[in-house]
């Protein structure tokens, strides 16, 4: 055999090689994650970390048989649309849509591709899924009851300033919860004899504005309604209800924990859990519309003393007794 006829023999039995191990390789199933917030979030890496342990659940570790293709809007919710569209080009697996602006985005996008929501609003009502129980489309997931506890919160605060006559709620205009939310609230302030005033702010610049009018309005305390805007203003929002000595409660615990008044909401970490256990089943052949939207498992309401004391504020000892958590 002539040299340049074995040269090309060799390389063919290389190529056929190469192909065979291609061949062979598992291909690895990649997620899209979707999320209003930033990477940078002081909480983000706590909720990660708990979708991590949800994939767990079902034999899934990232960076071993699984990718995960983060996509954040840091706090833009106006750039999600966009996201959400790259994420169905890249034809991954199944798309995590952190959050109700994030899972309206994932929804235009795909009709086909799996969707695993974590909202704050009924997933009916929105046209997510046609019921709880079975879903029925290409989306199912958790619901973290943002609306329905925002009452509770007014009554806490109440609980603790039983003489308050009037309570701000601060929402973002922008997000679809904040209509029921408002409404929400309403009634609570209603039955418990109080005025409630609602402040809107639909960018961060806009937050200031809004505790200059809560001062201007003479209210006694604040609620901080649920929304990415304002998770990502965590320092930011504590330093001004400090600043102002306003009286405030919060949806998530992440605001207590650096530095706020009260928080009352649902274990935000266990839902990432829920959620990545739900992705990781749809990863192994279930299908969305078999998978019930899951709802909380866990509330938590926690109490910081050093915010209290900074405030002149004395808790009731019944109201310290309810706290699941005290910082000292």
């Amino acid at each position: 055999m002539r040299r340049r006829d074995l040269v090309l023999v060799l390389a063919g039995i290389v190529i056929a090689g190469s192909r065979r191990v291609l061949a062979q390789r598992p291909v690895v199933p990649v997620i899209g994650y979707l999320a209003a917030g930033s990477a940078a979030s002081a909480s983000t890496s706590r909720y990660v970390a708990a979708f991590r342990q949800g994939l767990a659940k079902n034999g899934y570790v990232e960076g071993q048989n699984v990718a995960v293709d983060y996509r954040w809007a840091d706090g833009d919710v106006d750039r999600l649309p966009a996201l959400a569209v790259d994420l169905v080009t890249r034809q991954v697996a199944v798309i995590l849509a952190n959050g109700t602006p994030a899972a309206l985005a994932a929804k235009a996008a795909t009709s086909t591709i799996p969707i695993v929501f974590n909202v704050g609003v009924d997933p009916v009502q929105f046209g997510f899924v046609a019921g709880f129980s079975r879903p029925g489309t290409n989306m199912t997931g958790v619901v973290i009851l943002d609306v329905e506890l925002v009452a509770k919160r007014l009554e806490l605060l109440h609980e603790l300033m039983p003489a308050t006559s009037a309570i701000a709620l601060l929402v973002n205009p922008t997000n679809p919860i904040t209509d029921p939310e408002t409404r929400e609230a309403g009634d609570a302030a209603r039955s418990l004899g109080i005025r409630l005033h609602v402040l809107r702010a639909g960018m961060a610049s806009a937050i200031d504005g809004a505790f200059r009018n809560a001062v201007e309005l003479r209210v006694s305390a604040l609620v901080v309604g649920s929304d990415t805007l304002f998770n990502a203003q965590i320092d930011h929002l504590v330093a001004l209800a400090t600043r102002h000595a306003l009286p405030t409660i919060y949806a998530y615990s992440d605001f207590t924990l650096a530095g706020g008044l009260m928080s009352y909401g649902t274990d935000f970490a266990d839902t990432y859990r829920q959620e990545g256990d739900y992705a990781g089943r749809i990863l192994m052949g279930a299908h969305p519309s078999d998978l019930p939207v899951g709802r909380p498992t866990r509330f938590q309401f926690v109490i910081n003393l050093k915010a209290a004391k900074t405030l002149g504020l004395a808790l009731p000892p019944a109201l310290l007794a309810r706290a699941d958590e005290v910082i000292e």
